[in-house]
């Protein structure tokens, strides 16, 4: 399973690839929410004739496999009728067997893709509208933040499955060196910038380093775009605000004056430079290796929240596509897989968090035996009740993406006005966007 599937670059192929799959979605005849004729409702076969289900995942293969087989084979044993073949993808290859097997007239019926590629595909009509077969126990029963990351004008596109948000990675050394109490972390943004402060005053060492990237807009409460998508809306005083603040922390030294990639981010934390790091759980794998004497030193506590007061959330999803030939039976699968009982079973052999409410009450997620991993675990867990993802059913979001990226470079790293700079890149993502429309 890879380690990073936050977003497919939109590029041109992809915005082919949803004109076809537009294309192939005209004259499908299960309408949504429609049963298909004959279907048994029990069994889940059409007109006492067996269903085969395909289903697809990303990077799953050969490491879950058990975990796969015993719960296909629990699904089975109680559909008669229906069976089900999976087959695994590399993550850089199933948006083009998606296209291919779409236009071709084979399509698959449950298919595992991002958040971010689903509401690409949902917003072109690709995907079925999940609403008109879940009930609604059924929906109430995801993180509501997380379900709704794919709601779009009220249409439900995926289910979501697992997912993974960012903890606080404290050094409790240089911590407590600042006279800090790690028991009683920082539970905003704000507060840890006057932990950072306190630290860099007391220690030398700055509070932590971060990638200048669009996140940082809805951290704040700032929309990148308007509620329709169709322009530019972060070009705001407060958008100029919280840039200028991040300048200021920058020549003070609180944060580190750099667009810091996570490499970067596991150096830093690893040699010292900076007590703190904002990060997913994976982050320990690399410090436990390139400095265990620091990972002793370091605890894992609840991300403090900025001024919209939410955590983002990197999540994978279910869909069934508009062309499958079972979709009541896919849905259904679909809802099986991501049922509270199934998401918590995945989540102890894959160490990833659910998207499930009822999951995080087992002990797994609620109890830590002390160690780092655990710690992060929890910490993880209890942010889902305000976990979202962002940039979702953007068109051209890479694009977007990376103009932001580019001004937030050019005002911090080379000193460009923020005004001036917010204009130009205003103007770029307009550009953008109308080159979509």
């Amino acid at each position: 399973m890879t380690t990073n599937r936050k977003g497919f670059t939109v590029s041109l192929l992809l915005v082919v690839m949803m004109s076809m799959l537009l294309a192939a979605c005209g004259g499908n005849d299960n309408t949504a929410g429609t049963p298909s004729p004959g279907s048994t409702g029990e069994t889940g076969t059409e007109a006492g004739k067996p269903v085969t289900l395909e289903f697809w995942t990303i990077a799953l293969q050969p490491t879950f496999n058990d975990y796969f087989n015993e719960l296909i084979a629990k699904y089975e044993s109680s559909h008669p009728g229906v069976k089900v073949e999976w087959k695994d993808y590399p993550y850089d290859a199933i948006s083009q067997r998606l296209l291919t097997s779409t236009a071709s007239g084979k399509s698959p019926d449950v298919v595992n893709l991002n958040t971010e590629f689903a509401s690409q595909l949902g917003s072109k009509g690709a995907l079925l509208n999940l609403n008109e077969y879940l009930t609604d126990e059924e929906a109430k029963s995801y993180f509501e933040g997380i379900y709704n990351s794919t709601v779009l004008d009220g249409k439900a596109y995926a289910l979501p499955w697992y997912t993974g948000t960012e903890v606080l990675f404290m050094n409790t050394k240089l911590v407590k060196e600042a006279g800090l109490d790690p028991a009683n972390p920082p539970q905003t943004r704000e507060e840890l910038v006057e932990w950072a402060r306190q630290v860099h005053e007391k220690t030398g060492v700055a509070g932590y380093a971060q990638q200048l990237i669009s996140k940082l807009f809805p951290i704040d409460g700032i929309p990148i775009l308007n509620e329709d998508k169709t322009a530019a809306a972060f070009n705001t005083p407060e958008a100029e605000a919280m840039i200028a603040q991040m300048r200021d922390l920058m020549a003070e030294g609180v944060v580190l004056k750099e667009d810091a990639e996570f490499s970067k981010q596991i150096q830093y934390f690893s040699g010292e430079q900076v007590a703190f790091q904002l990060s997913g759980p994976t982050f320990i794998n690399f410090i436990k290796k390139s400095a265990p004497d620091v990972y002793k030193n370091t605890i894992a506590v609840t991300l403090p929240t900025g001024k919209a007061n939410l955590r983002l959330s990197n999540s994978m999803d279910l869909v069934v596509p508009q062309k499958s030939k079972n979709p009541e039976q896919a849905v259904e699968f679909a809802a099986f897989i991501t049922n509270a009982e199934n998401q918590t079973a995945f989540s102890k052999v894959a160490n990833t968090l659910p998207s499930s409410k009822a999951s995080i009450e087992d002990p797994f997620f609620t109890q830590s035996d002390g160690s780092l991993e655990a710690e992060a675990k929890v910490a993880s867990s209890q942010s889902l009740d305000k976990a979202t993802d962002y940039m979702v059913g953007v068109p051209n979001a890479g694009d977007i993406n990376s103009a932001l990226a580019r001004g937030l470079q050019e005002i911090l790293m080379n000193g460009a006005d923020i005004k001036e700079t917010l204009n130009a890149v205003e103007k770029e993502v307009n550009q953008i966007l109308n080159q979509e429309s």
